[in-house]
This record gives C-alpha cells, sequence and structure tokens, in this order.
C-alpha cells in the first residue's frame, strides 16, 4: 500500500471519490462520506483498519478478500458503492447537519436513478442524519426509495468498536440472504 505524508492526506480534504455503480445493482453500498485515504487514493474503504472489505468477504458477498483497488470488479457481483457526503474529510463530525441533510436528498436521486434491489447505508448515524429517522436501527427499514429497500448496516470503521468483524459479517450477510430473496432471521445486537 502507498504510504502518504500527512500532507499528501491534507491535500486531499473534501477531494470527490467517483461512485461505483451501474443499473439494477442487488446492492448498493453507502459509505458516510469518503476519508481523506480514500480521496487521496481513490478508492472507497481504503484505510487500513477500515473492515469493509473483510466483512464484505467474510458475509458471503465477494468469494475472496479484495483490495480497494479492485473496487471496480464490485459491479461483476452486482454490488456498488456510493457516499452520503461525496466530499472527504478527516471525520465524520466534520460534516454539518444540512451536509447529510443534502446528501440523504442527493443519494435519494441515484438510487431512484440506478435502480438497485437494495441500498446499505453503513452506519446508523449516518443514516439517521441523512434522512431524519432518529429511531432507526441496523438492519431492513420501512423506508423505500421507489423500488429499492433499505437495510442500515454497522459502519466498518476500526474506530466502532460495538461491533466486531464477526458480528459485522453476521449482519451484513442477513442482507445478502435478504438481496438474493430468502428468509431474514433477527438481527444480532453487539
Amino acid at each position: 500500500m502507498t504510504r502518504f505524508t500527512p500532507e499528501e492526506l491534507e491535500a486531499a480534504r473534501d477531494r470527490l471519490v467517483p461512485d461505483v455503480i451501474a443499473s439494477g445493482l442487488r446492492v448498493l453500498f453507502c459509505g458516510i462520506n469518503p476519508g481523506l485515504m480514500t480521496a487521496a487514493t481513490g478508492h472507497h474503504f481504503a484505510r487500513p483498519g477500515n473492515r469493509f472489505w473483510p466483512v464484505l468477504h467474510l458475509s458471503g458477498f465477494t468469494p475472496r478478500l479484495m483490495k480497494p483497488s479492485e473496487q471496480s470488479e464490485l459491479l461483476s457481483y452486482g454490488l456498488g458503492i456510493t457516499n452520503v457526503v461525496a466530499r472527504a474529510t478527516a471525520r465524520a463530525d466534520e460534516l454539518s447537519t444540512e451536509e447529510y441533510r443534502a446528501g440523504g436528498r442527493l443519494l435519494a436521486t441515484k438510487v431512484a436513478e440506478a435502480r438497485p434491489r437494495w441500498l446499505a447505508v453503513v452506519g446508523v448515524t449516518a443514516y439517521r442524519a441523512a434522512f431524519d429517522d432518529r429511531k432507526a436501527q441496523v438492519g431492513p427499514q420501512e423506508r423505500t426509495i421507489g423500488d429499492t429497500r433499505v437495510w442500515v448496516l454497522p459502519n466498518p470503521s476500526g474506530l466502532n468498536a460495538h461491533w466486531t468483524a464477526g458480528t459485522m459479517a453476521e449482519e451484513f450477510a442477513r442482507l445478502r440472504v435478504a438481496a438474493e430473496g430468502q428468509q431474514i432471521t433477527a438481527s444480532p445486537c453487539p
């Protein structure tokens, strides 16, 4: 992995990272916003310690552990990635309430156009802020965007210590099963 200096990472602030998206995906994963490592590399969930890629594999969405630089291969599995807020920051707490709400509106438009079966927002706090749903919990939501169902997943950041890679993989697997049209079971609580 390329090592970046603090100055190079800071230079990535506010950069935009292109979505990995196509029409008719099984699942469109939605992060909070790109971190500086993601913006510097141009690859989603690129920060070492982020558990997105290992959990995606452990849950059965991908047949092998993928690297962030292989993100375009997700499309061949019917998967994609976008973000609630497009601009890169060092921390999600740098985003304003209005940025989350505007991001939620833009995300709804993007989902209506791409029409994935499921939108999976990784981070309950981001989902609550973007869609003004203070009571949302991890798991399937009642909200739909057109025909697209919505699922909230735990945030895979290494900072989210309430969820282990194993319990996250269980929740991701519940979504995978639902996306394949099978019956889902109760969610584990970390």
